[in-house]
């Protein structure tokens, strides 16, 4: 608490320096990324909140930070005794970053904020802002630089090549893809700042951001210039040879802004509004069409090889989680299993399988009333020690080479209440209602939200995240165009895209309950009268926890669906298992 507040008025006596009234601090680096890399993480150090969306905004006197329903219970205890308010995003009365700076700031007020963080969108929606209001806009005051004094080293890593036999395609069909749609854009050219849609693009990986397999680059790609801007430590020969092959230069990460200000005014550069930054789109002397970026759609629909891989990632995943779990269930009474040694029980379960390279992020891991904390990550101080009684909410996934992988399961330690039993079936009847839907194409994840949401809106109960996002393969966890949630998103559901189901119910101070699989879209029936129909196969392999089903609750449909799905489970994993492992996993997948 103290360290934030002496970090606060560092950033304040360099405002003051420079006549700057307001800064916006995001959570973000320079390629707009979810998670970034601890060299970028100046919000994390200026306010102590850690979580994965979070902006701050600090005055001369004031200071709040906003974050969504996921991290309301991490923020409050994170900010606790610190000068930061914390204000929640899409809550009825709770004030916009906009509205909290139009009351706290006079006229003539200079906003601050360091351009290489904010995308075009985000930069001329604060150009607007501060004109309709009387306010000036600085866009190269750059805190970090100026404060952060301990600042760690930019990722030297080294890049590796992603095999083609695992990609499923060429870095020449790629580029061919992708700079077919750049033309039917009206454009020649194309800058890439986001770095999946790199790693992607050019078969790469690295580990500069933790659980996401990517390597700090820029690119710029046309007919005559294909060009990756990375750290030259990073390269090795294998990824020069490679890049080598299809044309593609190597220049220093450093030098991306004088390449782009070298641009010809004749030249038409493809830029996505949404993730390239105001500052590298500015440099710019060129022509500019501001297009969503190809590569998100391209990328979101998995090749088959690629949804072969996924498959045996998890299943490779689904034996870890048995050991996992056996261990756990075998071990709780010992009292001596806390909330951090199940992640790190999870992390050995999985690297001992093939292909495995990290974590697809911080396990959640809640036990009790820490399950109510969506995004929950235990350490040291905070985390409970497990007993034979209560709920544990588990979300967890792994990055195998050959694919990411996504899970949450809540179980009962022992005891379970009859209102834990009903509280749970509850979720479970939303995810297996998602789970068997039948939809036409062009459907969007809007439409079939609902699915996940009836049975507890049926009972005047929510959740506030999405109930799926899509997936990458061997890339971002979270990983769009699509997804599944109540606010609107106009991408239809293709076959080939992964999606996860997720829906969940938080009692804070009491527990937190989440059940989520991997769905991959997939061709269903073709109609005369009404078009193509698709559905969902489920991708993840573990059981629920029989013990926490109210059957009375279930319709033979929903009965024969979970027998179903534990038989597949069962024959999947079982012939990877040790004949005790393969007992434990008979009993929790025994028929309903």
């Amino acid at each position: 608490m103290s360290t934030t507040n002496q970090h606060l008025e560092a950033l304040r006596d360099a405002m003051r320096r420079v006549n700057v009234d307001a800064v916006i601090v995001p959570g973000t680096d320079p390629h707009h990324s979810e998670y970034v890399s601890d060299y970028w993480k100046f919000r994390d150090w200026l306010t102590g909140f850690t979580g994965s969306s979070g902006t701050a905004v600090v005055t001369l006197d004031k200071a709040a930070l906003w974050t969504d329903s996921r991290y309301f219970i991490q923020a409050a205890m994170q900010l606790e005794g610190t000068e930061f308010e914390l204000v929640k995003e899409h809550i009825p009365g709770e004030p916009t970053v906009e509205e909290w700076m139009q009351h706290n700031l006079e006229l003539e007020s200079v906003i601050g904020i360091d351009g290489r963080l904010f995308s075009c969108v985000e930069a001329n929606a604060l150009e607007r802002f501060c004109g309709e209001n009387g306010f000036m806009l600085a866009t190269e005051f750059y805190p970090a630089d100026l404060v952060w004094k301990d600042r760690p080293a930019r990722p030297s890593a080294t890049a590796y090549v992603h095999d083609e036999a695992l990609a499923g395609e060429t870095v020449a069909s790629k580029l061919e893809r992708v700079l077919g749609c750049v033309e039917d854009a009206g454009a020649d050219a194309m800058f890439i700042a986001s770095l999946d849609e790199i790693a992607w693009l050019f078969n790469l990986r690295g580990s500069d951001v933790e659980f996401t397999p990517v390597a700090i680059a820029f690119a710029y790609v046309s007919e005559n210039d294909c060009s990756l801007f990375i750290d030259r430590n990073k390269v090795t020969d294998e990824v020069e040879r490679h890049l080598k092959q299809y044309n593609v230069r190597v220049r220093d990460y450093d030098d991306v802004t004088r390449y782009l200000e070298r641009r010809s005014e004749h030249d038409t550069v493809l830029i996505d509004p949404d993730r390239v930054s105001d500052a590298l789109a500015a440099a710019m002397p060129c022509m500019k069409v501001y297009a969503a970026s190809p590569i998100v759609a391209i990328k979101a629909v998995k090749n088959e090889v690629q949804i072969d891989g996924t498959r045996r990632a998890m299943e490779r995943d689904g034996v870890a989680l048995v050991r996992l779990f056996k261990w756990l269930e075998e071990n709780v009474a010992s009292g001596s299993i806390s909330e951090v040694d199940v992640w790190t029980r999870g992390k050995q379960e999985r690297a001992r399988g093939e292909n495995y390279r990290d974590d697809s992020f911080a396990m959640i891991c809640g036990y009790r009333d820490h399950g109510a904390i969506v995004h929950y990550q235990a350490d040291d101080e905070s985390a409970y020690t497990l007993k034979p009684e209560g709920l544990l909410l588990i979300d967890s996934g792994g990055q195998y080479l050959d694919g990411t992988t996504d899970i949450t399961r809540t179980v009962t330690l022992g005891n379970p209440t009859a209102q834990e039993k009903h509280d749970f079936t509850l979720v479970l009847k939303g995810h297996l209602a998602l789970s068997r839907a039948n939809f036409p194409a062009g459907i969007c994840g809007v439409n079939l939200d609902l699915l996940a949401r009836q049975p507890l809106w049926d009972e005047n109960m929510n959740f506030m995240h999405g109930t799926g996002h899509g997936v990458g393969h061997f890339l971002s966890c979270h990983e769009g165009p699509h997804g599944i949630r109540m606010q609107i998103n106009p991408t239809p559901l293709e076959p080939g895209m992964v999606v996860s189901n997720e829906p969940g119910l938080y009692k804070a101070g009491q527990y937190g309950i989440r059940t989520e699989n991997l769905l991959l879209v997939v061709e269903g029936e073709k109609t005369q009268d009404y078009g193509t129909f698709y559905r969902f196969e489920t991708l993840t392999l573990f059981p629920y926890d029989l013990n926490l089903i109210d059957l009375a609750m279930l319709t033979p449909v929903e009965i024969k669906q979970i027998n179903d799905y534990h038989r597949t489970v069962r024959d999947r994993l079982t012939p990877f298992l040790t004949p005790d492992e393969a007992q434990w996993l008979a009993a929790k997948t025994r028929e309903l």
